[in-house]
C-alpha cells in the first residue's frame, strides 16, 4: 500500500452534536451517546440492514414533515431494508405499491379484514391453501361476511360459475393461480372479465407460480399476494408475505392498517428477500424446467394413477394454463393410489425431503391429507376433501436425473 494513502478515521457523530459538552459527559454517558457517522460516499451495493426501531428528529417540524411523507419514523411504520424489497416486488408486479408482512397469512388476512366487513359476500375457489380457508371459515363469517365457495375441480367452466355465485352485496373474487393442493387451474382471464364486468374486487394468490411466471395485476387483478417463504425467499429460511396491488388508494388502506395491526416485517427478514430475489430468474428456470421433466416421468410410472402438473397436456385445465404462463413452476401433485402408498412413499425417498412447505432450493414432499390439508389445520368439517393417495411435491434445484432417481427408486418399493 502507498505510503501517501490516506484510510479515514471513523468520526464520532455524538461529538458534532454536543460540541464542547461531549468532553464532559461521564463515560457511561458517551458510550451510550457515541455512534459512528457514515461518509458521505459509502454506498453500499447490498442495502444494509437497518434495525434501529426509531428514527432521529432534529425538530418537531421535521417530525411533522417525515410523519406526513416518510415511513420512516418508527420501524412498524417502514424500514428502508423493507421498503427496498417492497419496492422491487412492485417492480416485477407492475403495480401502485407492495406491503410486505410476516407471513404470506397475515397478508391474506390483511387484505380480507380490509375489504370485506359484515354482510358482505365473498367469492372463493375451492380448493385453497388451509390456512386460507380456515381463516374464512372461522373469523370472516364469524365477524358476519357470507361466503360462496366454487370448486375449480367440479367445475367445467369456472369463471361462468363463479359468475352465478354473484350476489348483490358480493364485494370480492378470491382465488389461486395454481390451487393447493391439487394443482387445478382456474380460468384467470375468464375469471378477471367477470369480476371486471361486475366491477367486484379481485384477488390473486399467485405463490404457486411465483412473480416470475406471472403477474396478475397485468392481467387485471386488483390485489396480488404472495407468500414469500416460497419462490421469492427460494430458501427455506424466511417467513414473510407481500401485497401489490393496482390503486394507490387501496395500497394506503392497507398501509394504515398494518400500522394498527403491527403485522409488518422486520428488517432480518427483508434482507433475505433482497437476497432471494436476486436469483429468483434463475431459480424458477431451473425448477420449472425439472418439474416439467419430472411430471412426465411420474406420469409415465406404472404405479402412479394420476398426475397433476400444470405443464402436462393431460392436465384437465393445461389451455388455461398457458394463456397466463410460459413456464408452470415447480408444484406437482400425483396420486399413488391409497394413504398407505402414499406414506411408504415419502419415507422411502433418501434425496427428496419429507416436509411441508414448497418452493426453496430443495425438492420436498408432503401427504396433504395427513400433514398441511390435513384435520388439525383445516378443521372446517364441510371443506374440501383430498385424495386419501395424493402427494404434495415442490421440485428443487437438483439435477433433475437425481430427483427421478430418488422418486424410482422408492416407487419401486411399492
Amino acid at each position: 500500500m502507498s505510503k501517501n494513502f490516506d484510510w479515514p478515521v471513523g468520526s464520532n457523530e455524538a461529538k458534532d452534536r454536543l460540541g464542547e459538552r461531549f468532553s464532559q459527559l461521564h463515560l457511561d454517558t458517551k458510550i451510550s451517546a457515541s455512534h459512528a457517522k457514515p461518509l458521505t460516499n459509502a454506498d453500499p451495493v447490498v442495502v444494509p440492514i437497518y434495525h434501529s426501531s426509531t428514527y432521529r428528529f432534529k425538530t418537531i417540524a421535521q417530525f411533522d414533515e417525515h410523519n406526513h411523507g416518510s415511513n420512516f419514523v418508527y420501524r412498524r411504520c417502514g424500514n428502508p431494508t423493507t421498503e427496498n424489497v417492497e419496492v422491487v416486488i412492485n417492480e416485477i408486479e407492475g403495480g401502485a405499491g407492495s406491503l410486505l408482512y410476516n407471513s404470506g397469512l397475515a397478508a391474506i388476512s390483511a387484505v380480507f379484514l380490509e375489504f370485506l366487513g359484515a354482510g358482505a359476500h365473498l367469492i372463493s375457489m375451492s380448493p385453497i391453501y388451509s390456512g386460507t380457508s380456515s381463516f374464512i371459515n372461522e373469523t370472516l363469517k364469524r365477524f358476519g361476511v357470507e361466503v360462496t365457495f366454487v370448486d375449480v375441480e367440479k367445475e367445467a367452466n369456472f369463471a361462468e360459475a363463479v359468475e352465478k355465485a354473484i350476489k348483490s352485496n358480493t364485494k370480492m373474487i378470491y382465488f389461486e393461480t395454481i390451487a393447493n393442493p391439487t394443482m387445478a387451474v382456474p380460468d384467470v382471464l375468464g375469471t378477471l372479465e367477470v369480476a371486471k364486468k361486475h366491477k367486484i374486487l379481485t384477488c390473486i394468490d399467485a405463490t404457486f407460480s411465483s412473480p416470475y411466471l406471472i403477474q396478475p395485476l397485468s392481467l387485471g387483478a386488483d390485489i396480488s399476494l404472495h407468500s414469500c417463504s416460497k419462490y421469492i425467499g427460494g430458501h427455506t429460511d424466511v417467513i414473510a408475505g407481500v401485497v401489490t396491488v393496482a390503486s394507490y388508494d387501496n395500497w394506503k388502506k392497507l398501509k394504515l392498517q398494518q400500522l394498527t395491526t403491527g403485522s409488518s416485517l422486520s428488517p432480518y427478514d427483508a434482507a433475505l428477500l433482497t437476497r432471494g430475489l436476486k436469483t429468483l430468474a434463475l431459480r424458477v428456470d431451473r425448477i420449472s424446467e425439472n418439474a416439467q421433466k419430472t411430471a412426465e416421468f411420474l406420469e409415465s410410472h406404472p404405479k402412479v394413477s394420476h398426475v397433476y402438473y400444470p405443464g402436462l397436456e393431460s392436465h384437465p385445465q393445461h389451455r388455461y394454463a398457458k394463456q397466463v404462463m410460459n413456464k408452470f413452476s415447480g408444484m406437482i401433485a400425483f396420486d399413488v393410489g391409497t394413504a398407505e402408498n402414499a406414506i411408504k412413499l415419502v419415507e422411502s425417498l433418501k434425496l427428496i425431503i419429507h416436509a411441508v412447505s414448497l418452493g426453496g432450493t430443495e425438492s420436498l414432499i408432503e401427504h396433504p391429507l395427513s400433514m398441511s390439508h390435513g384435520k388439525q389445520l383445516l378443521r372446517d368439517s364441510d371443506g374440501p376433501t383430498v385424495a386419501p393417495g395424493l402427494l404434495r411435491f415442490s421440485v428443487g434445484i437438483e439435477n433433475v436425473e437425481d430427483i427421478i432417481g430418488d422418486l424410482k427408486h422408492a416407487l419401486d418399493q411399492l
